[in-house]
Parts: structure tokens; C-alpha cells; sequence
């Protein structure tokens, strides 16, 4: 049996690493050949930068966007940084409260010096919330 060939990993293309003064110098060729209807979307797929970078970038090669449509990516942007966001703080929110929580307990207070959690018990919040509704 012979050896394997180690296979050789692909390579990016250059142009992804490109800096901004390369992209531009690059870029207006590739405008002109360009024959796309979403010129945004196909330079940022091209140079992989954000949506935000294509269009800045864009705009400096003379390429004419419209400002509804400049708009509308920024609210999506920051739609997307908020909701990514909030996402985070309920994850830290349920890590924070897993720590409170074990199997059986609505609340540990502490644990035995044996190691047992002691607390609250789910039943107990039960009987505490029929309380509170019943008064």
C-alpha cells in the first residue's frame, strides 16, 4: 500500500485581504464589468467587507445609490446589532439564574456542608402563587 498525498488546502482569493486603497483602485474596473442587477450585494460578496463598506465604497467610485435604500441597510444593520444584542444578555441572563436553580428547587439558597442544595422547592412557589391569588 503506498502513502497518501496530503491534500493541499485552497487558498482565499488575494482580493478578499485587499485594503480599501487596493479595492478602489481594483474596484472600477470590476464596475464596469459588472452586469448584475444588485451591485451592492455582488461587491460585497467580491471583497467580502460588510454592506455598510461596500456602499461607502462604492459611492467613492461614483456609483450612484440611493439614499432610501442606504437607509434601509442601516436599520437593518442595527436591527441585526441589537437583536444579537439582546440575544447575549438572555443567555448571560439564563447562565446567571442556572446558578440559582437545581433539580427539584425553584430557588437554592445554599448548600449543605455535604454538598445538598437547600431552597425553595417548586411546590412551595406553587403554594405561595395559589396564596397570593386567592387573597
Amino acid at each position: 500500500m503506498g502513502r497518501k498525498k496530503k491534500r493541499k488546502k485552497s487558498t482565499p482569493p488575494k482580493r478578499w485581504s485587499f485594503n480599501r486603497k487596493k479595492r478602489l483602485a481594483v474596484g472600477k474596473g470590476w464596475i464596469q464589468n459588472y452586469d448584475g442587477q444588485h451591485i451592492v450585494r455582488g461587491y460585497t460578496k467580491r471583497y467580502k467587507v460588510n454592506v455598510l463598506c461596500a456602499i461607502t465604497e462604492l459611492k467613492m467610485l461614483g456609483v450612484e445609490i440611493s439614499k432610501e435604500y442606504e437607509e434601509a441597510v442601516k436599520q437593518t444593520v442595527e436591527g441585526d446589532l441589537k437583536a444579537k444584542r439582546l440575544k447575549k444578555e438572555q443567555k448571560a441572563n439564563e447562565a446567571y439564574l442556572a446558578e440559582f436553580m437545581d433539580d427539584g428547587f425553584a430557588f437554592v439558597v445554599g448548600y449543605t456542608a455535604g454538598g445538598a442544595p437547600y431552597g425553595l422547592t417548586y411546590e412551595e412557589l406553587d403554594d405561595i402563587n395559589e396564596e397570593e391569588i386567592s387573597d
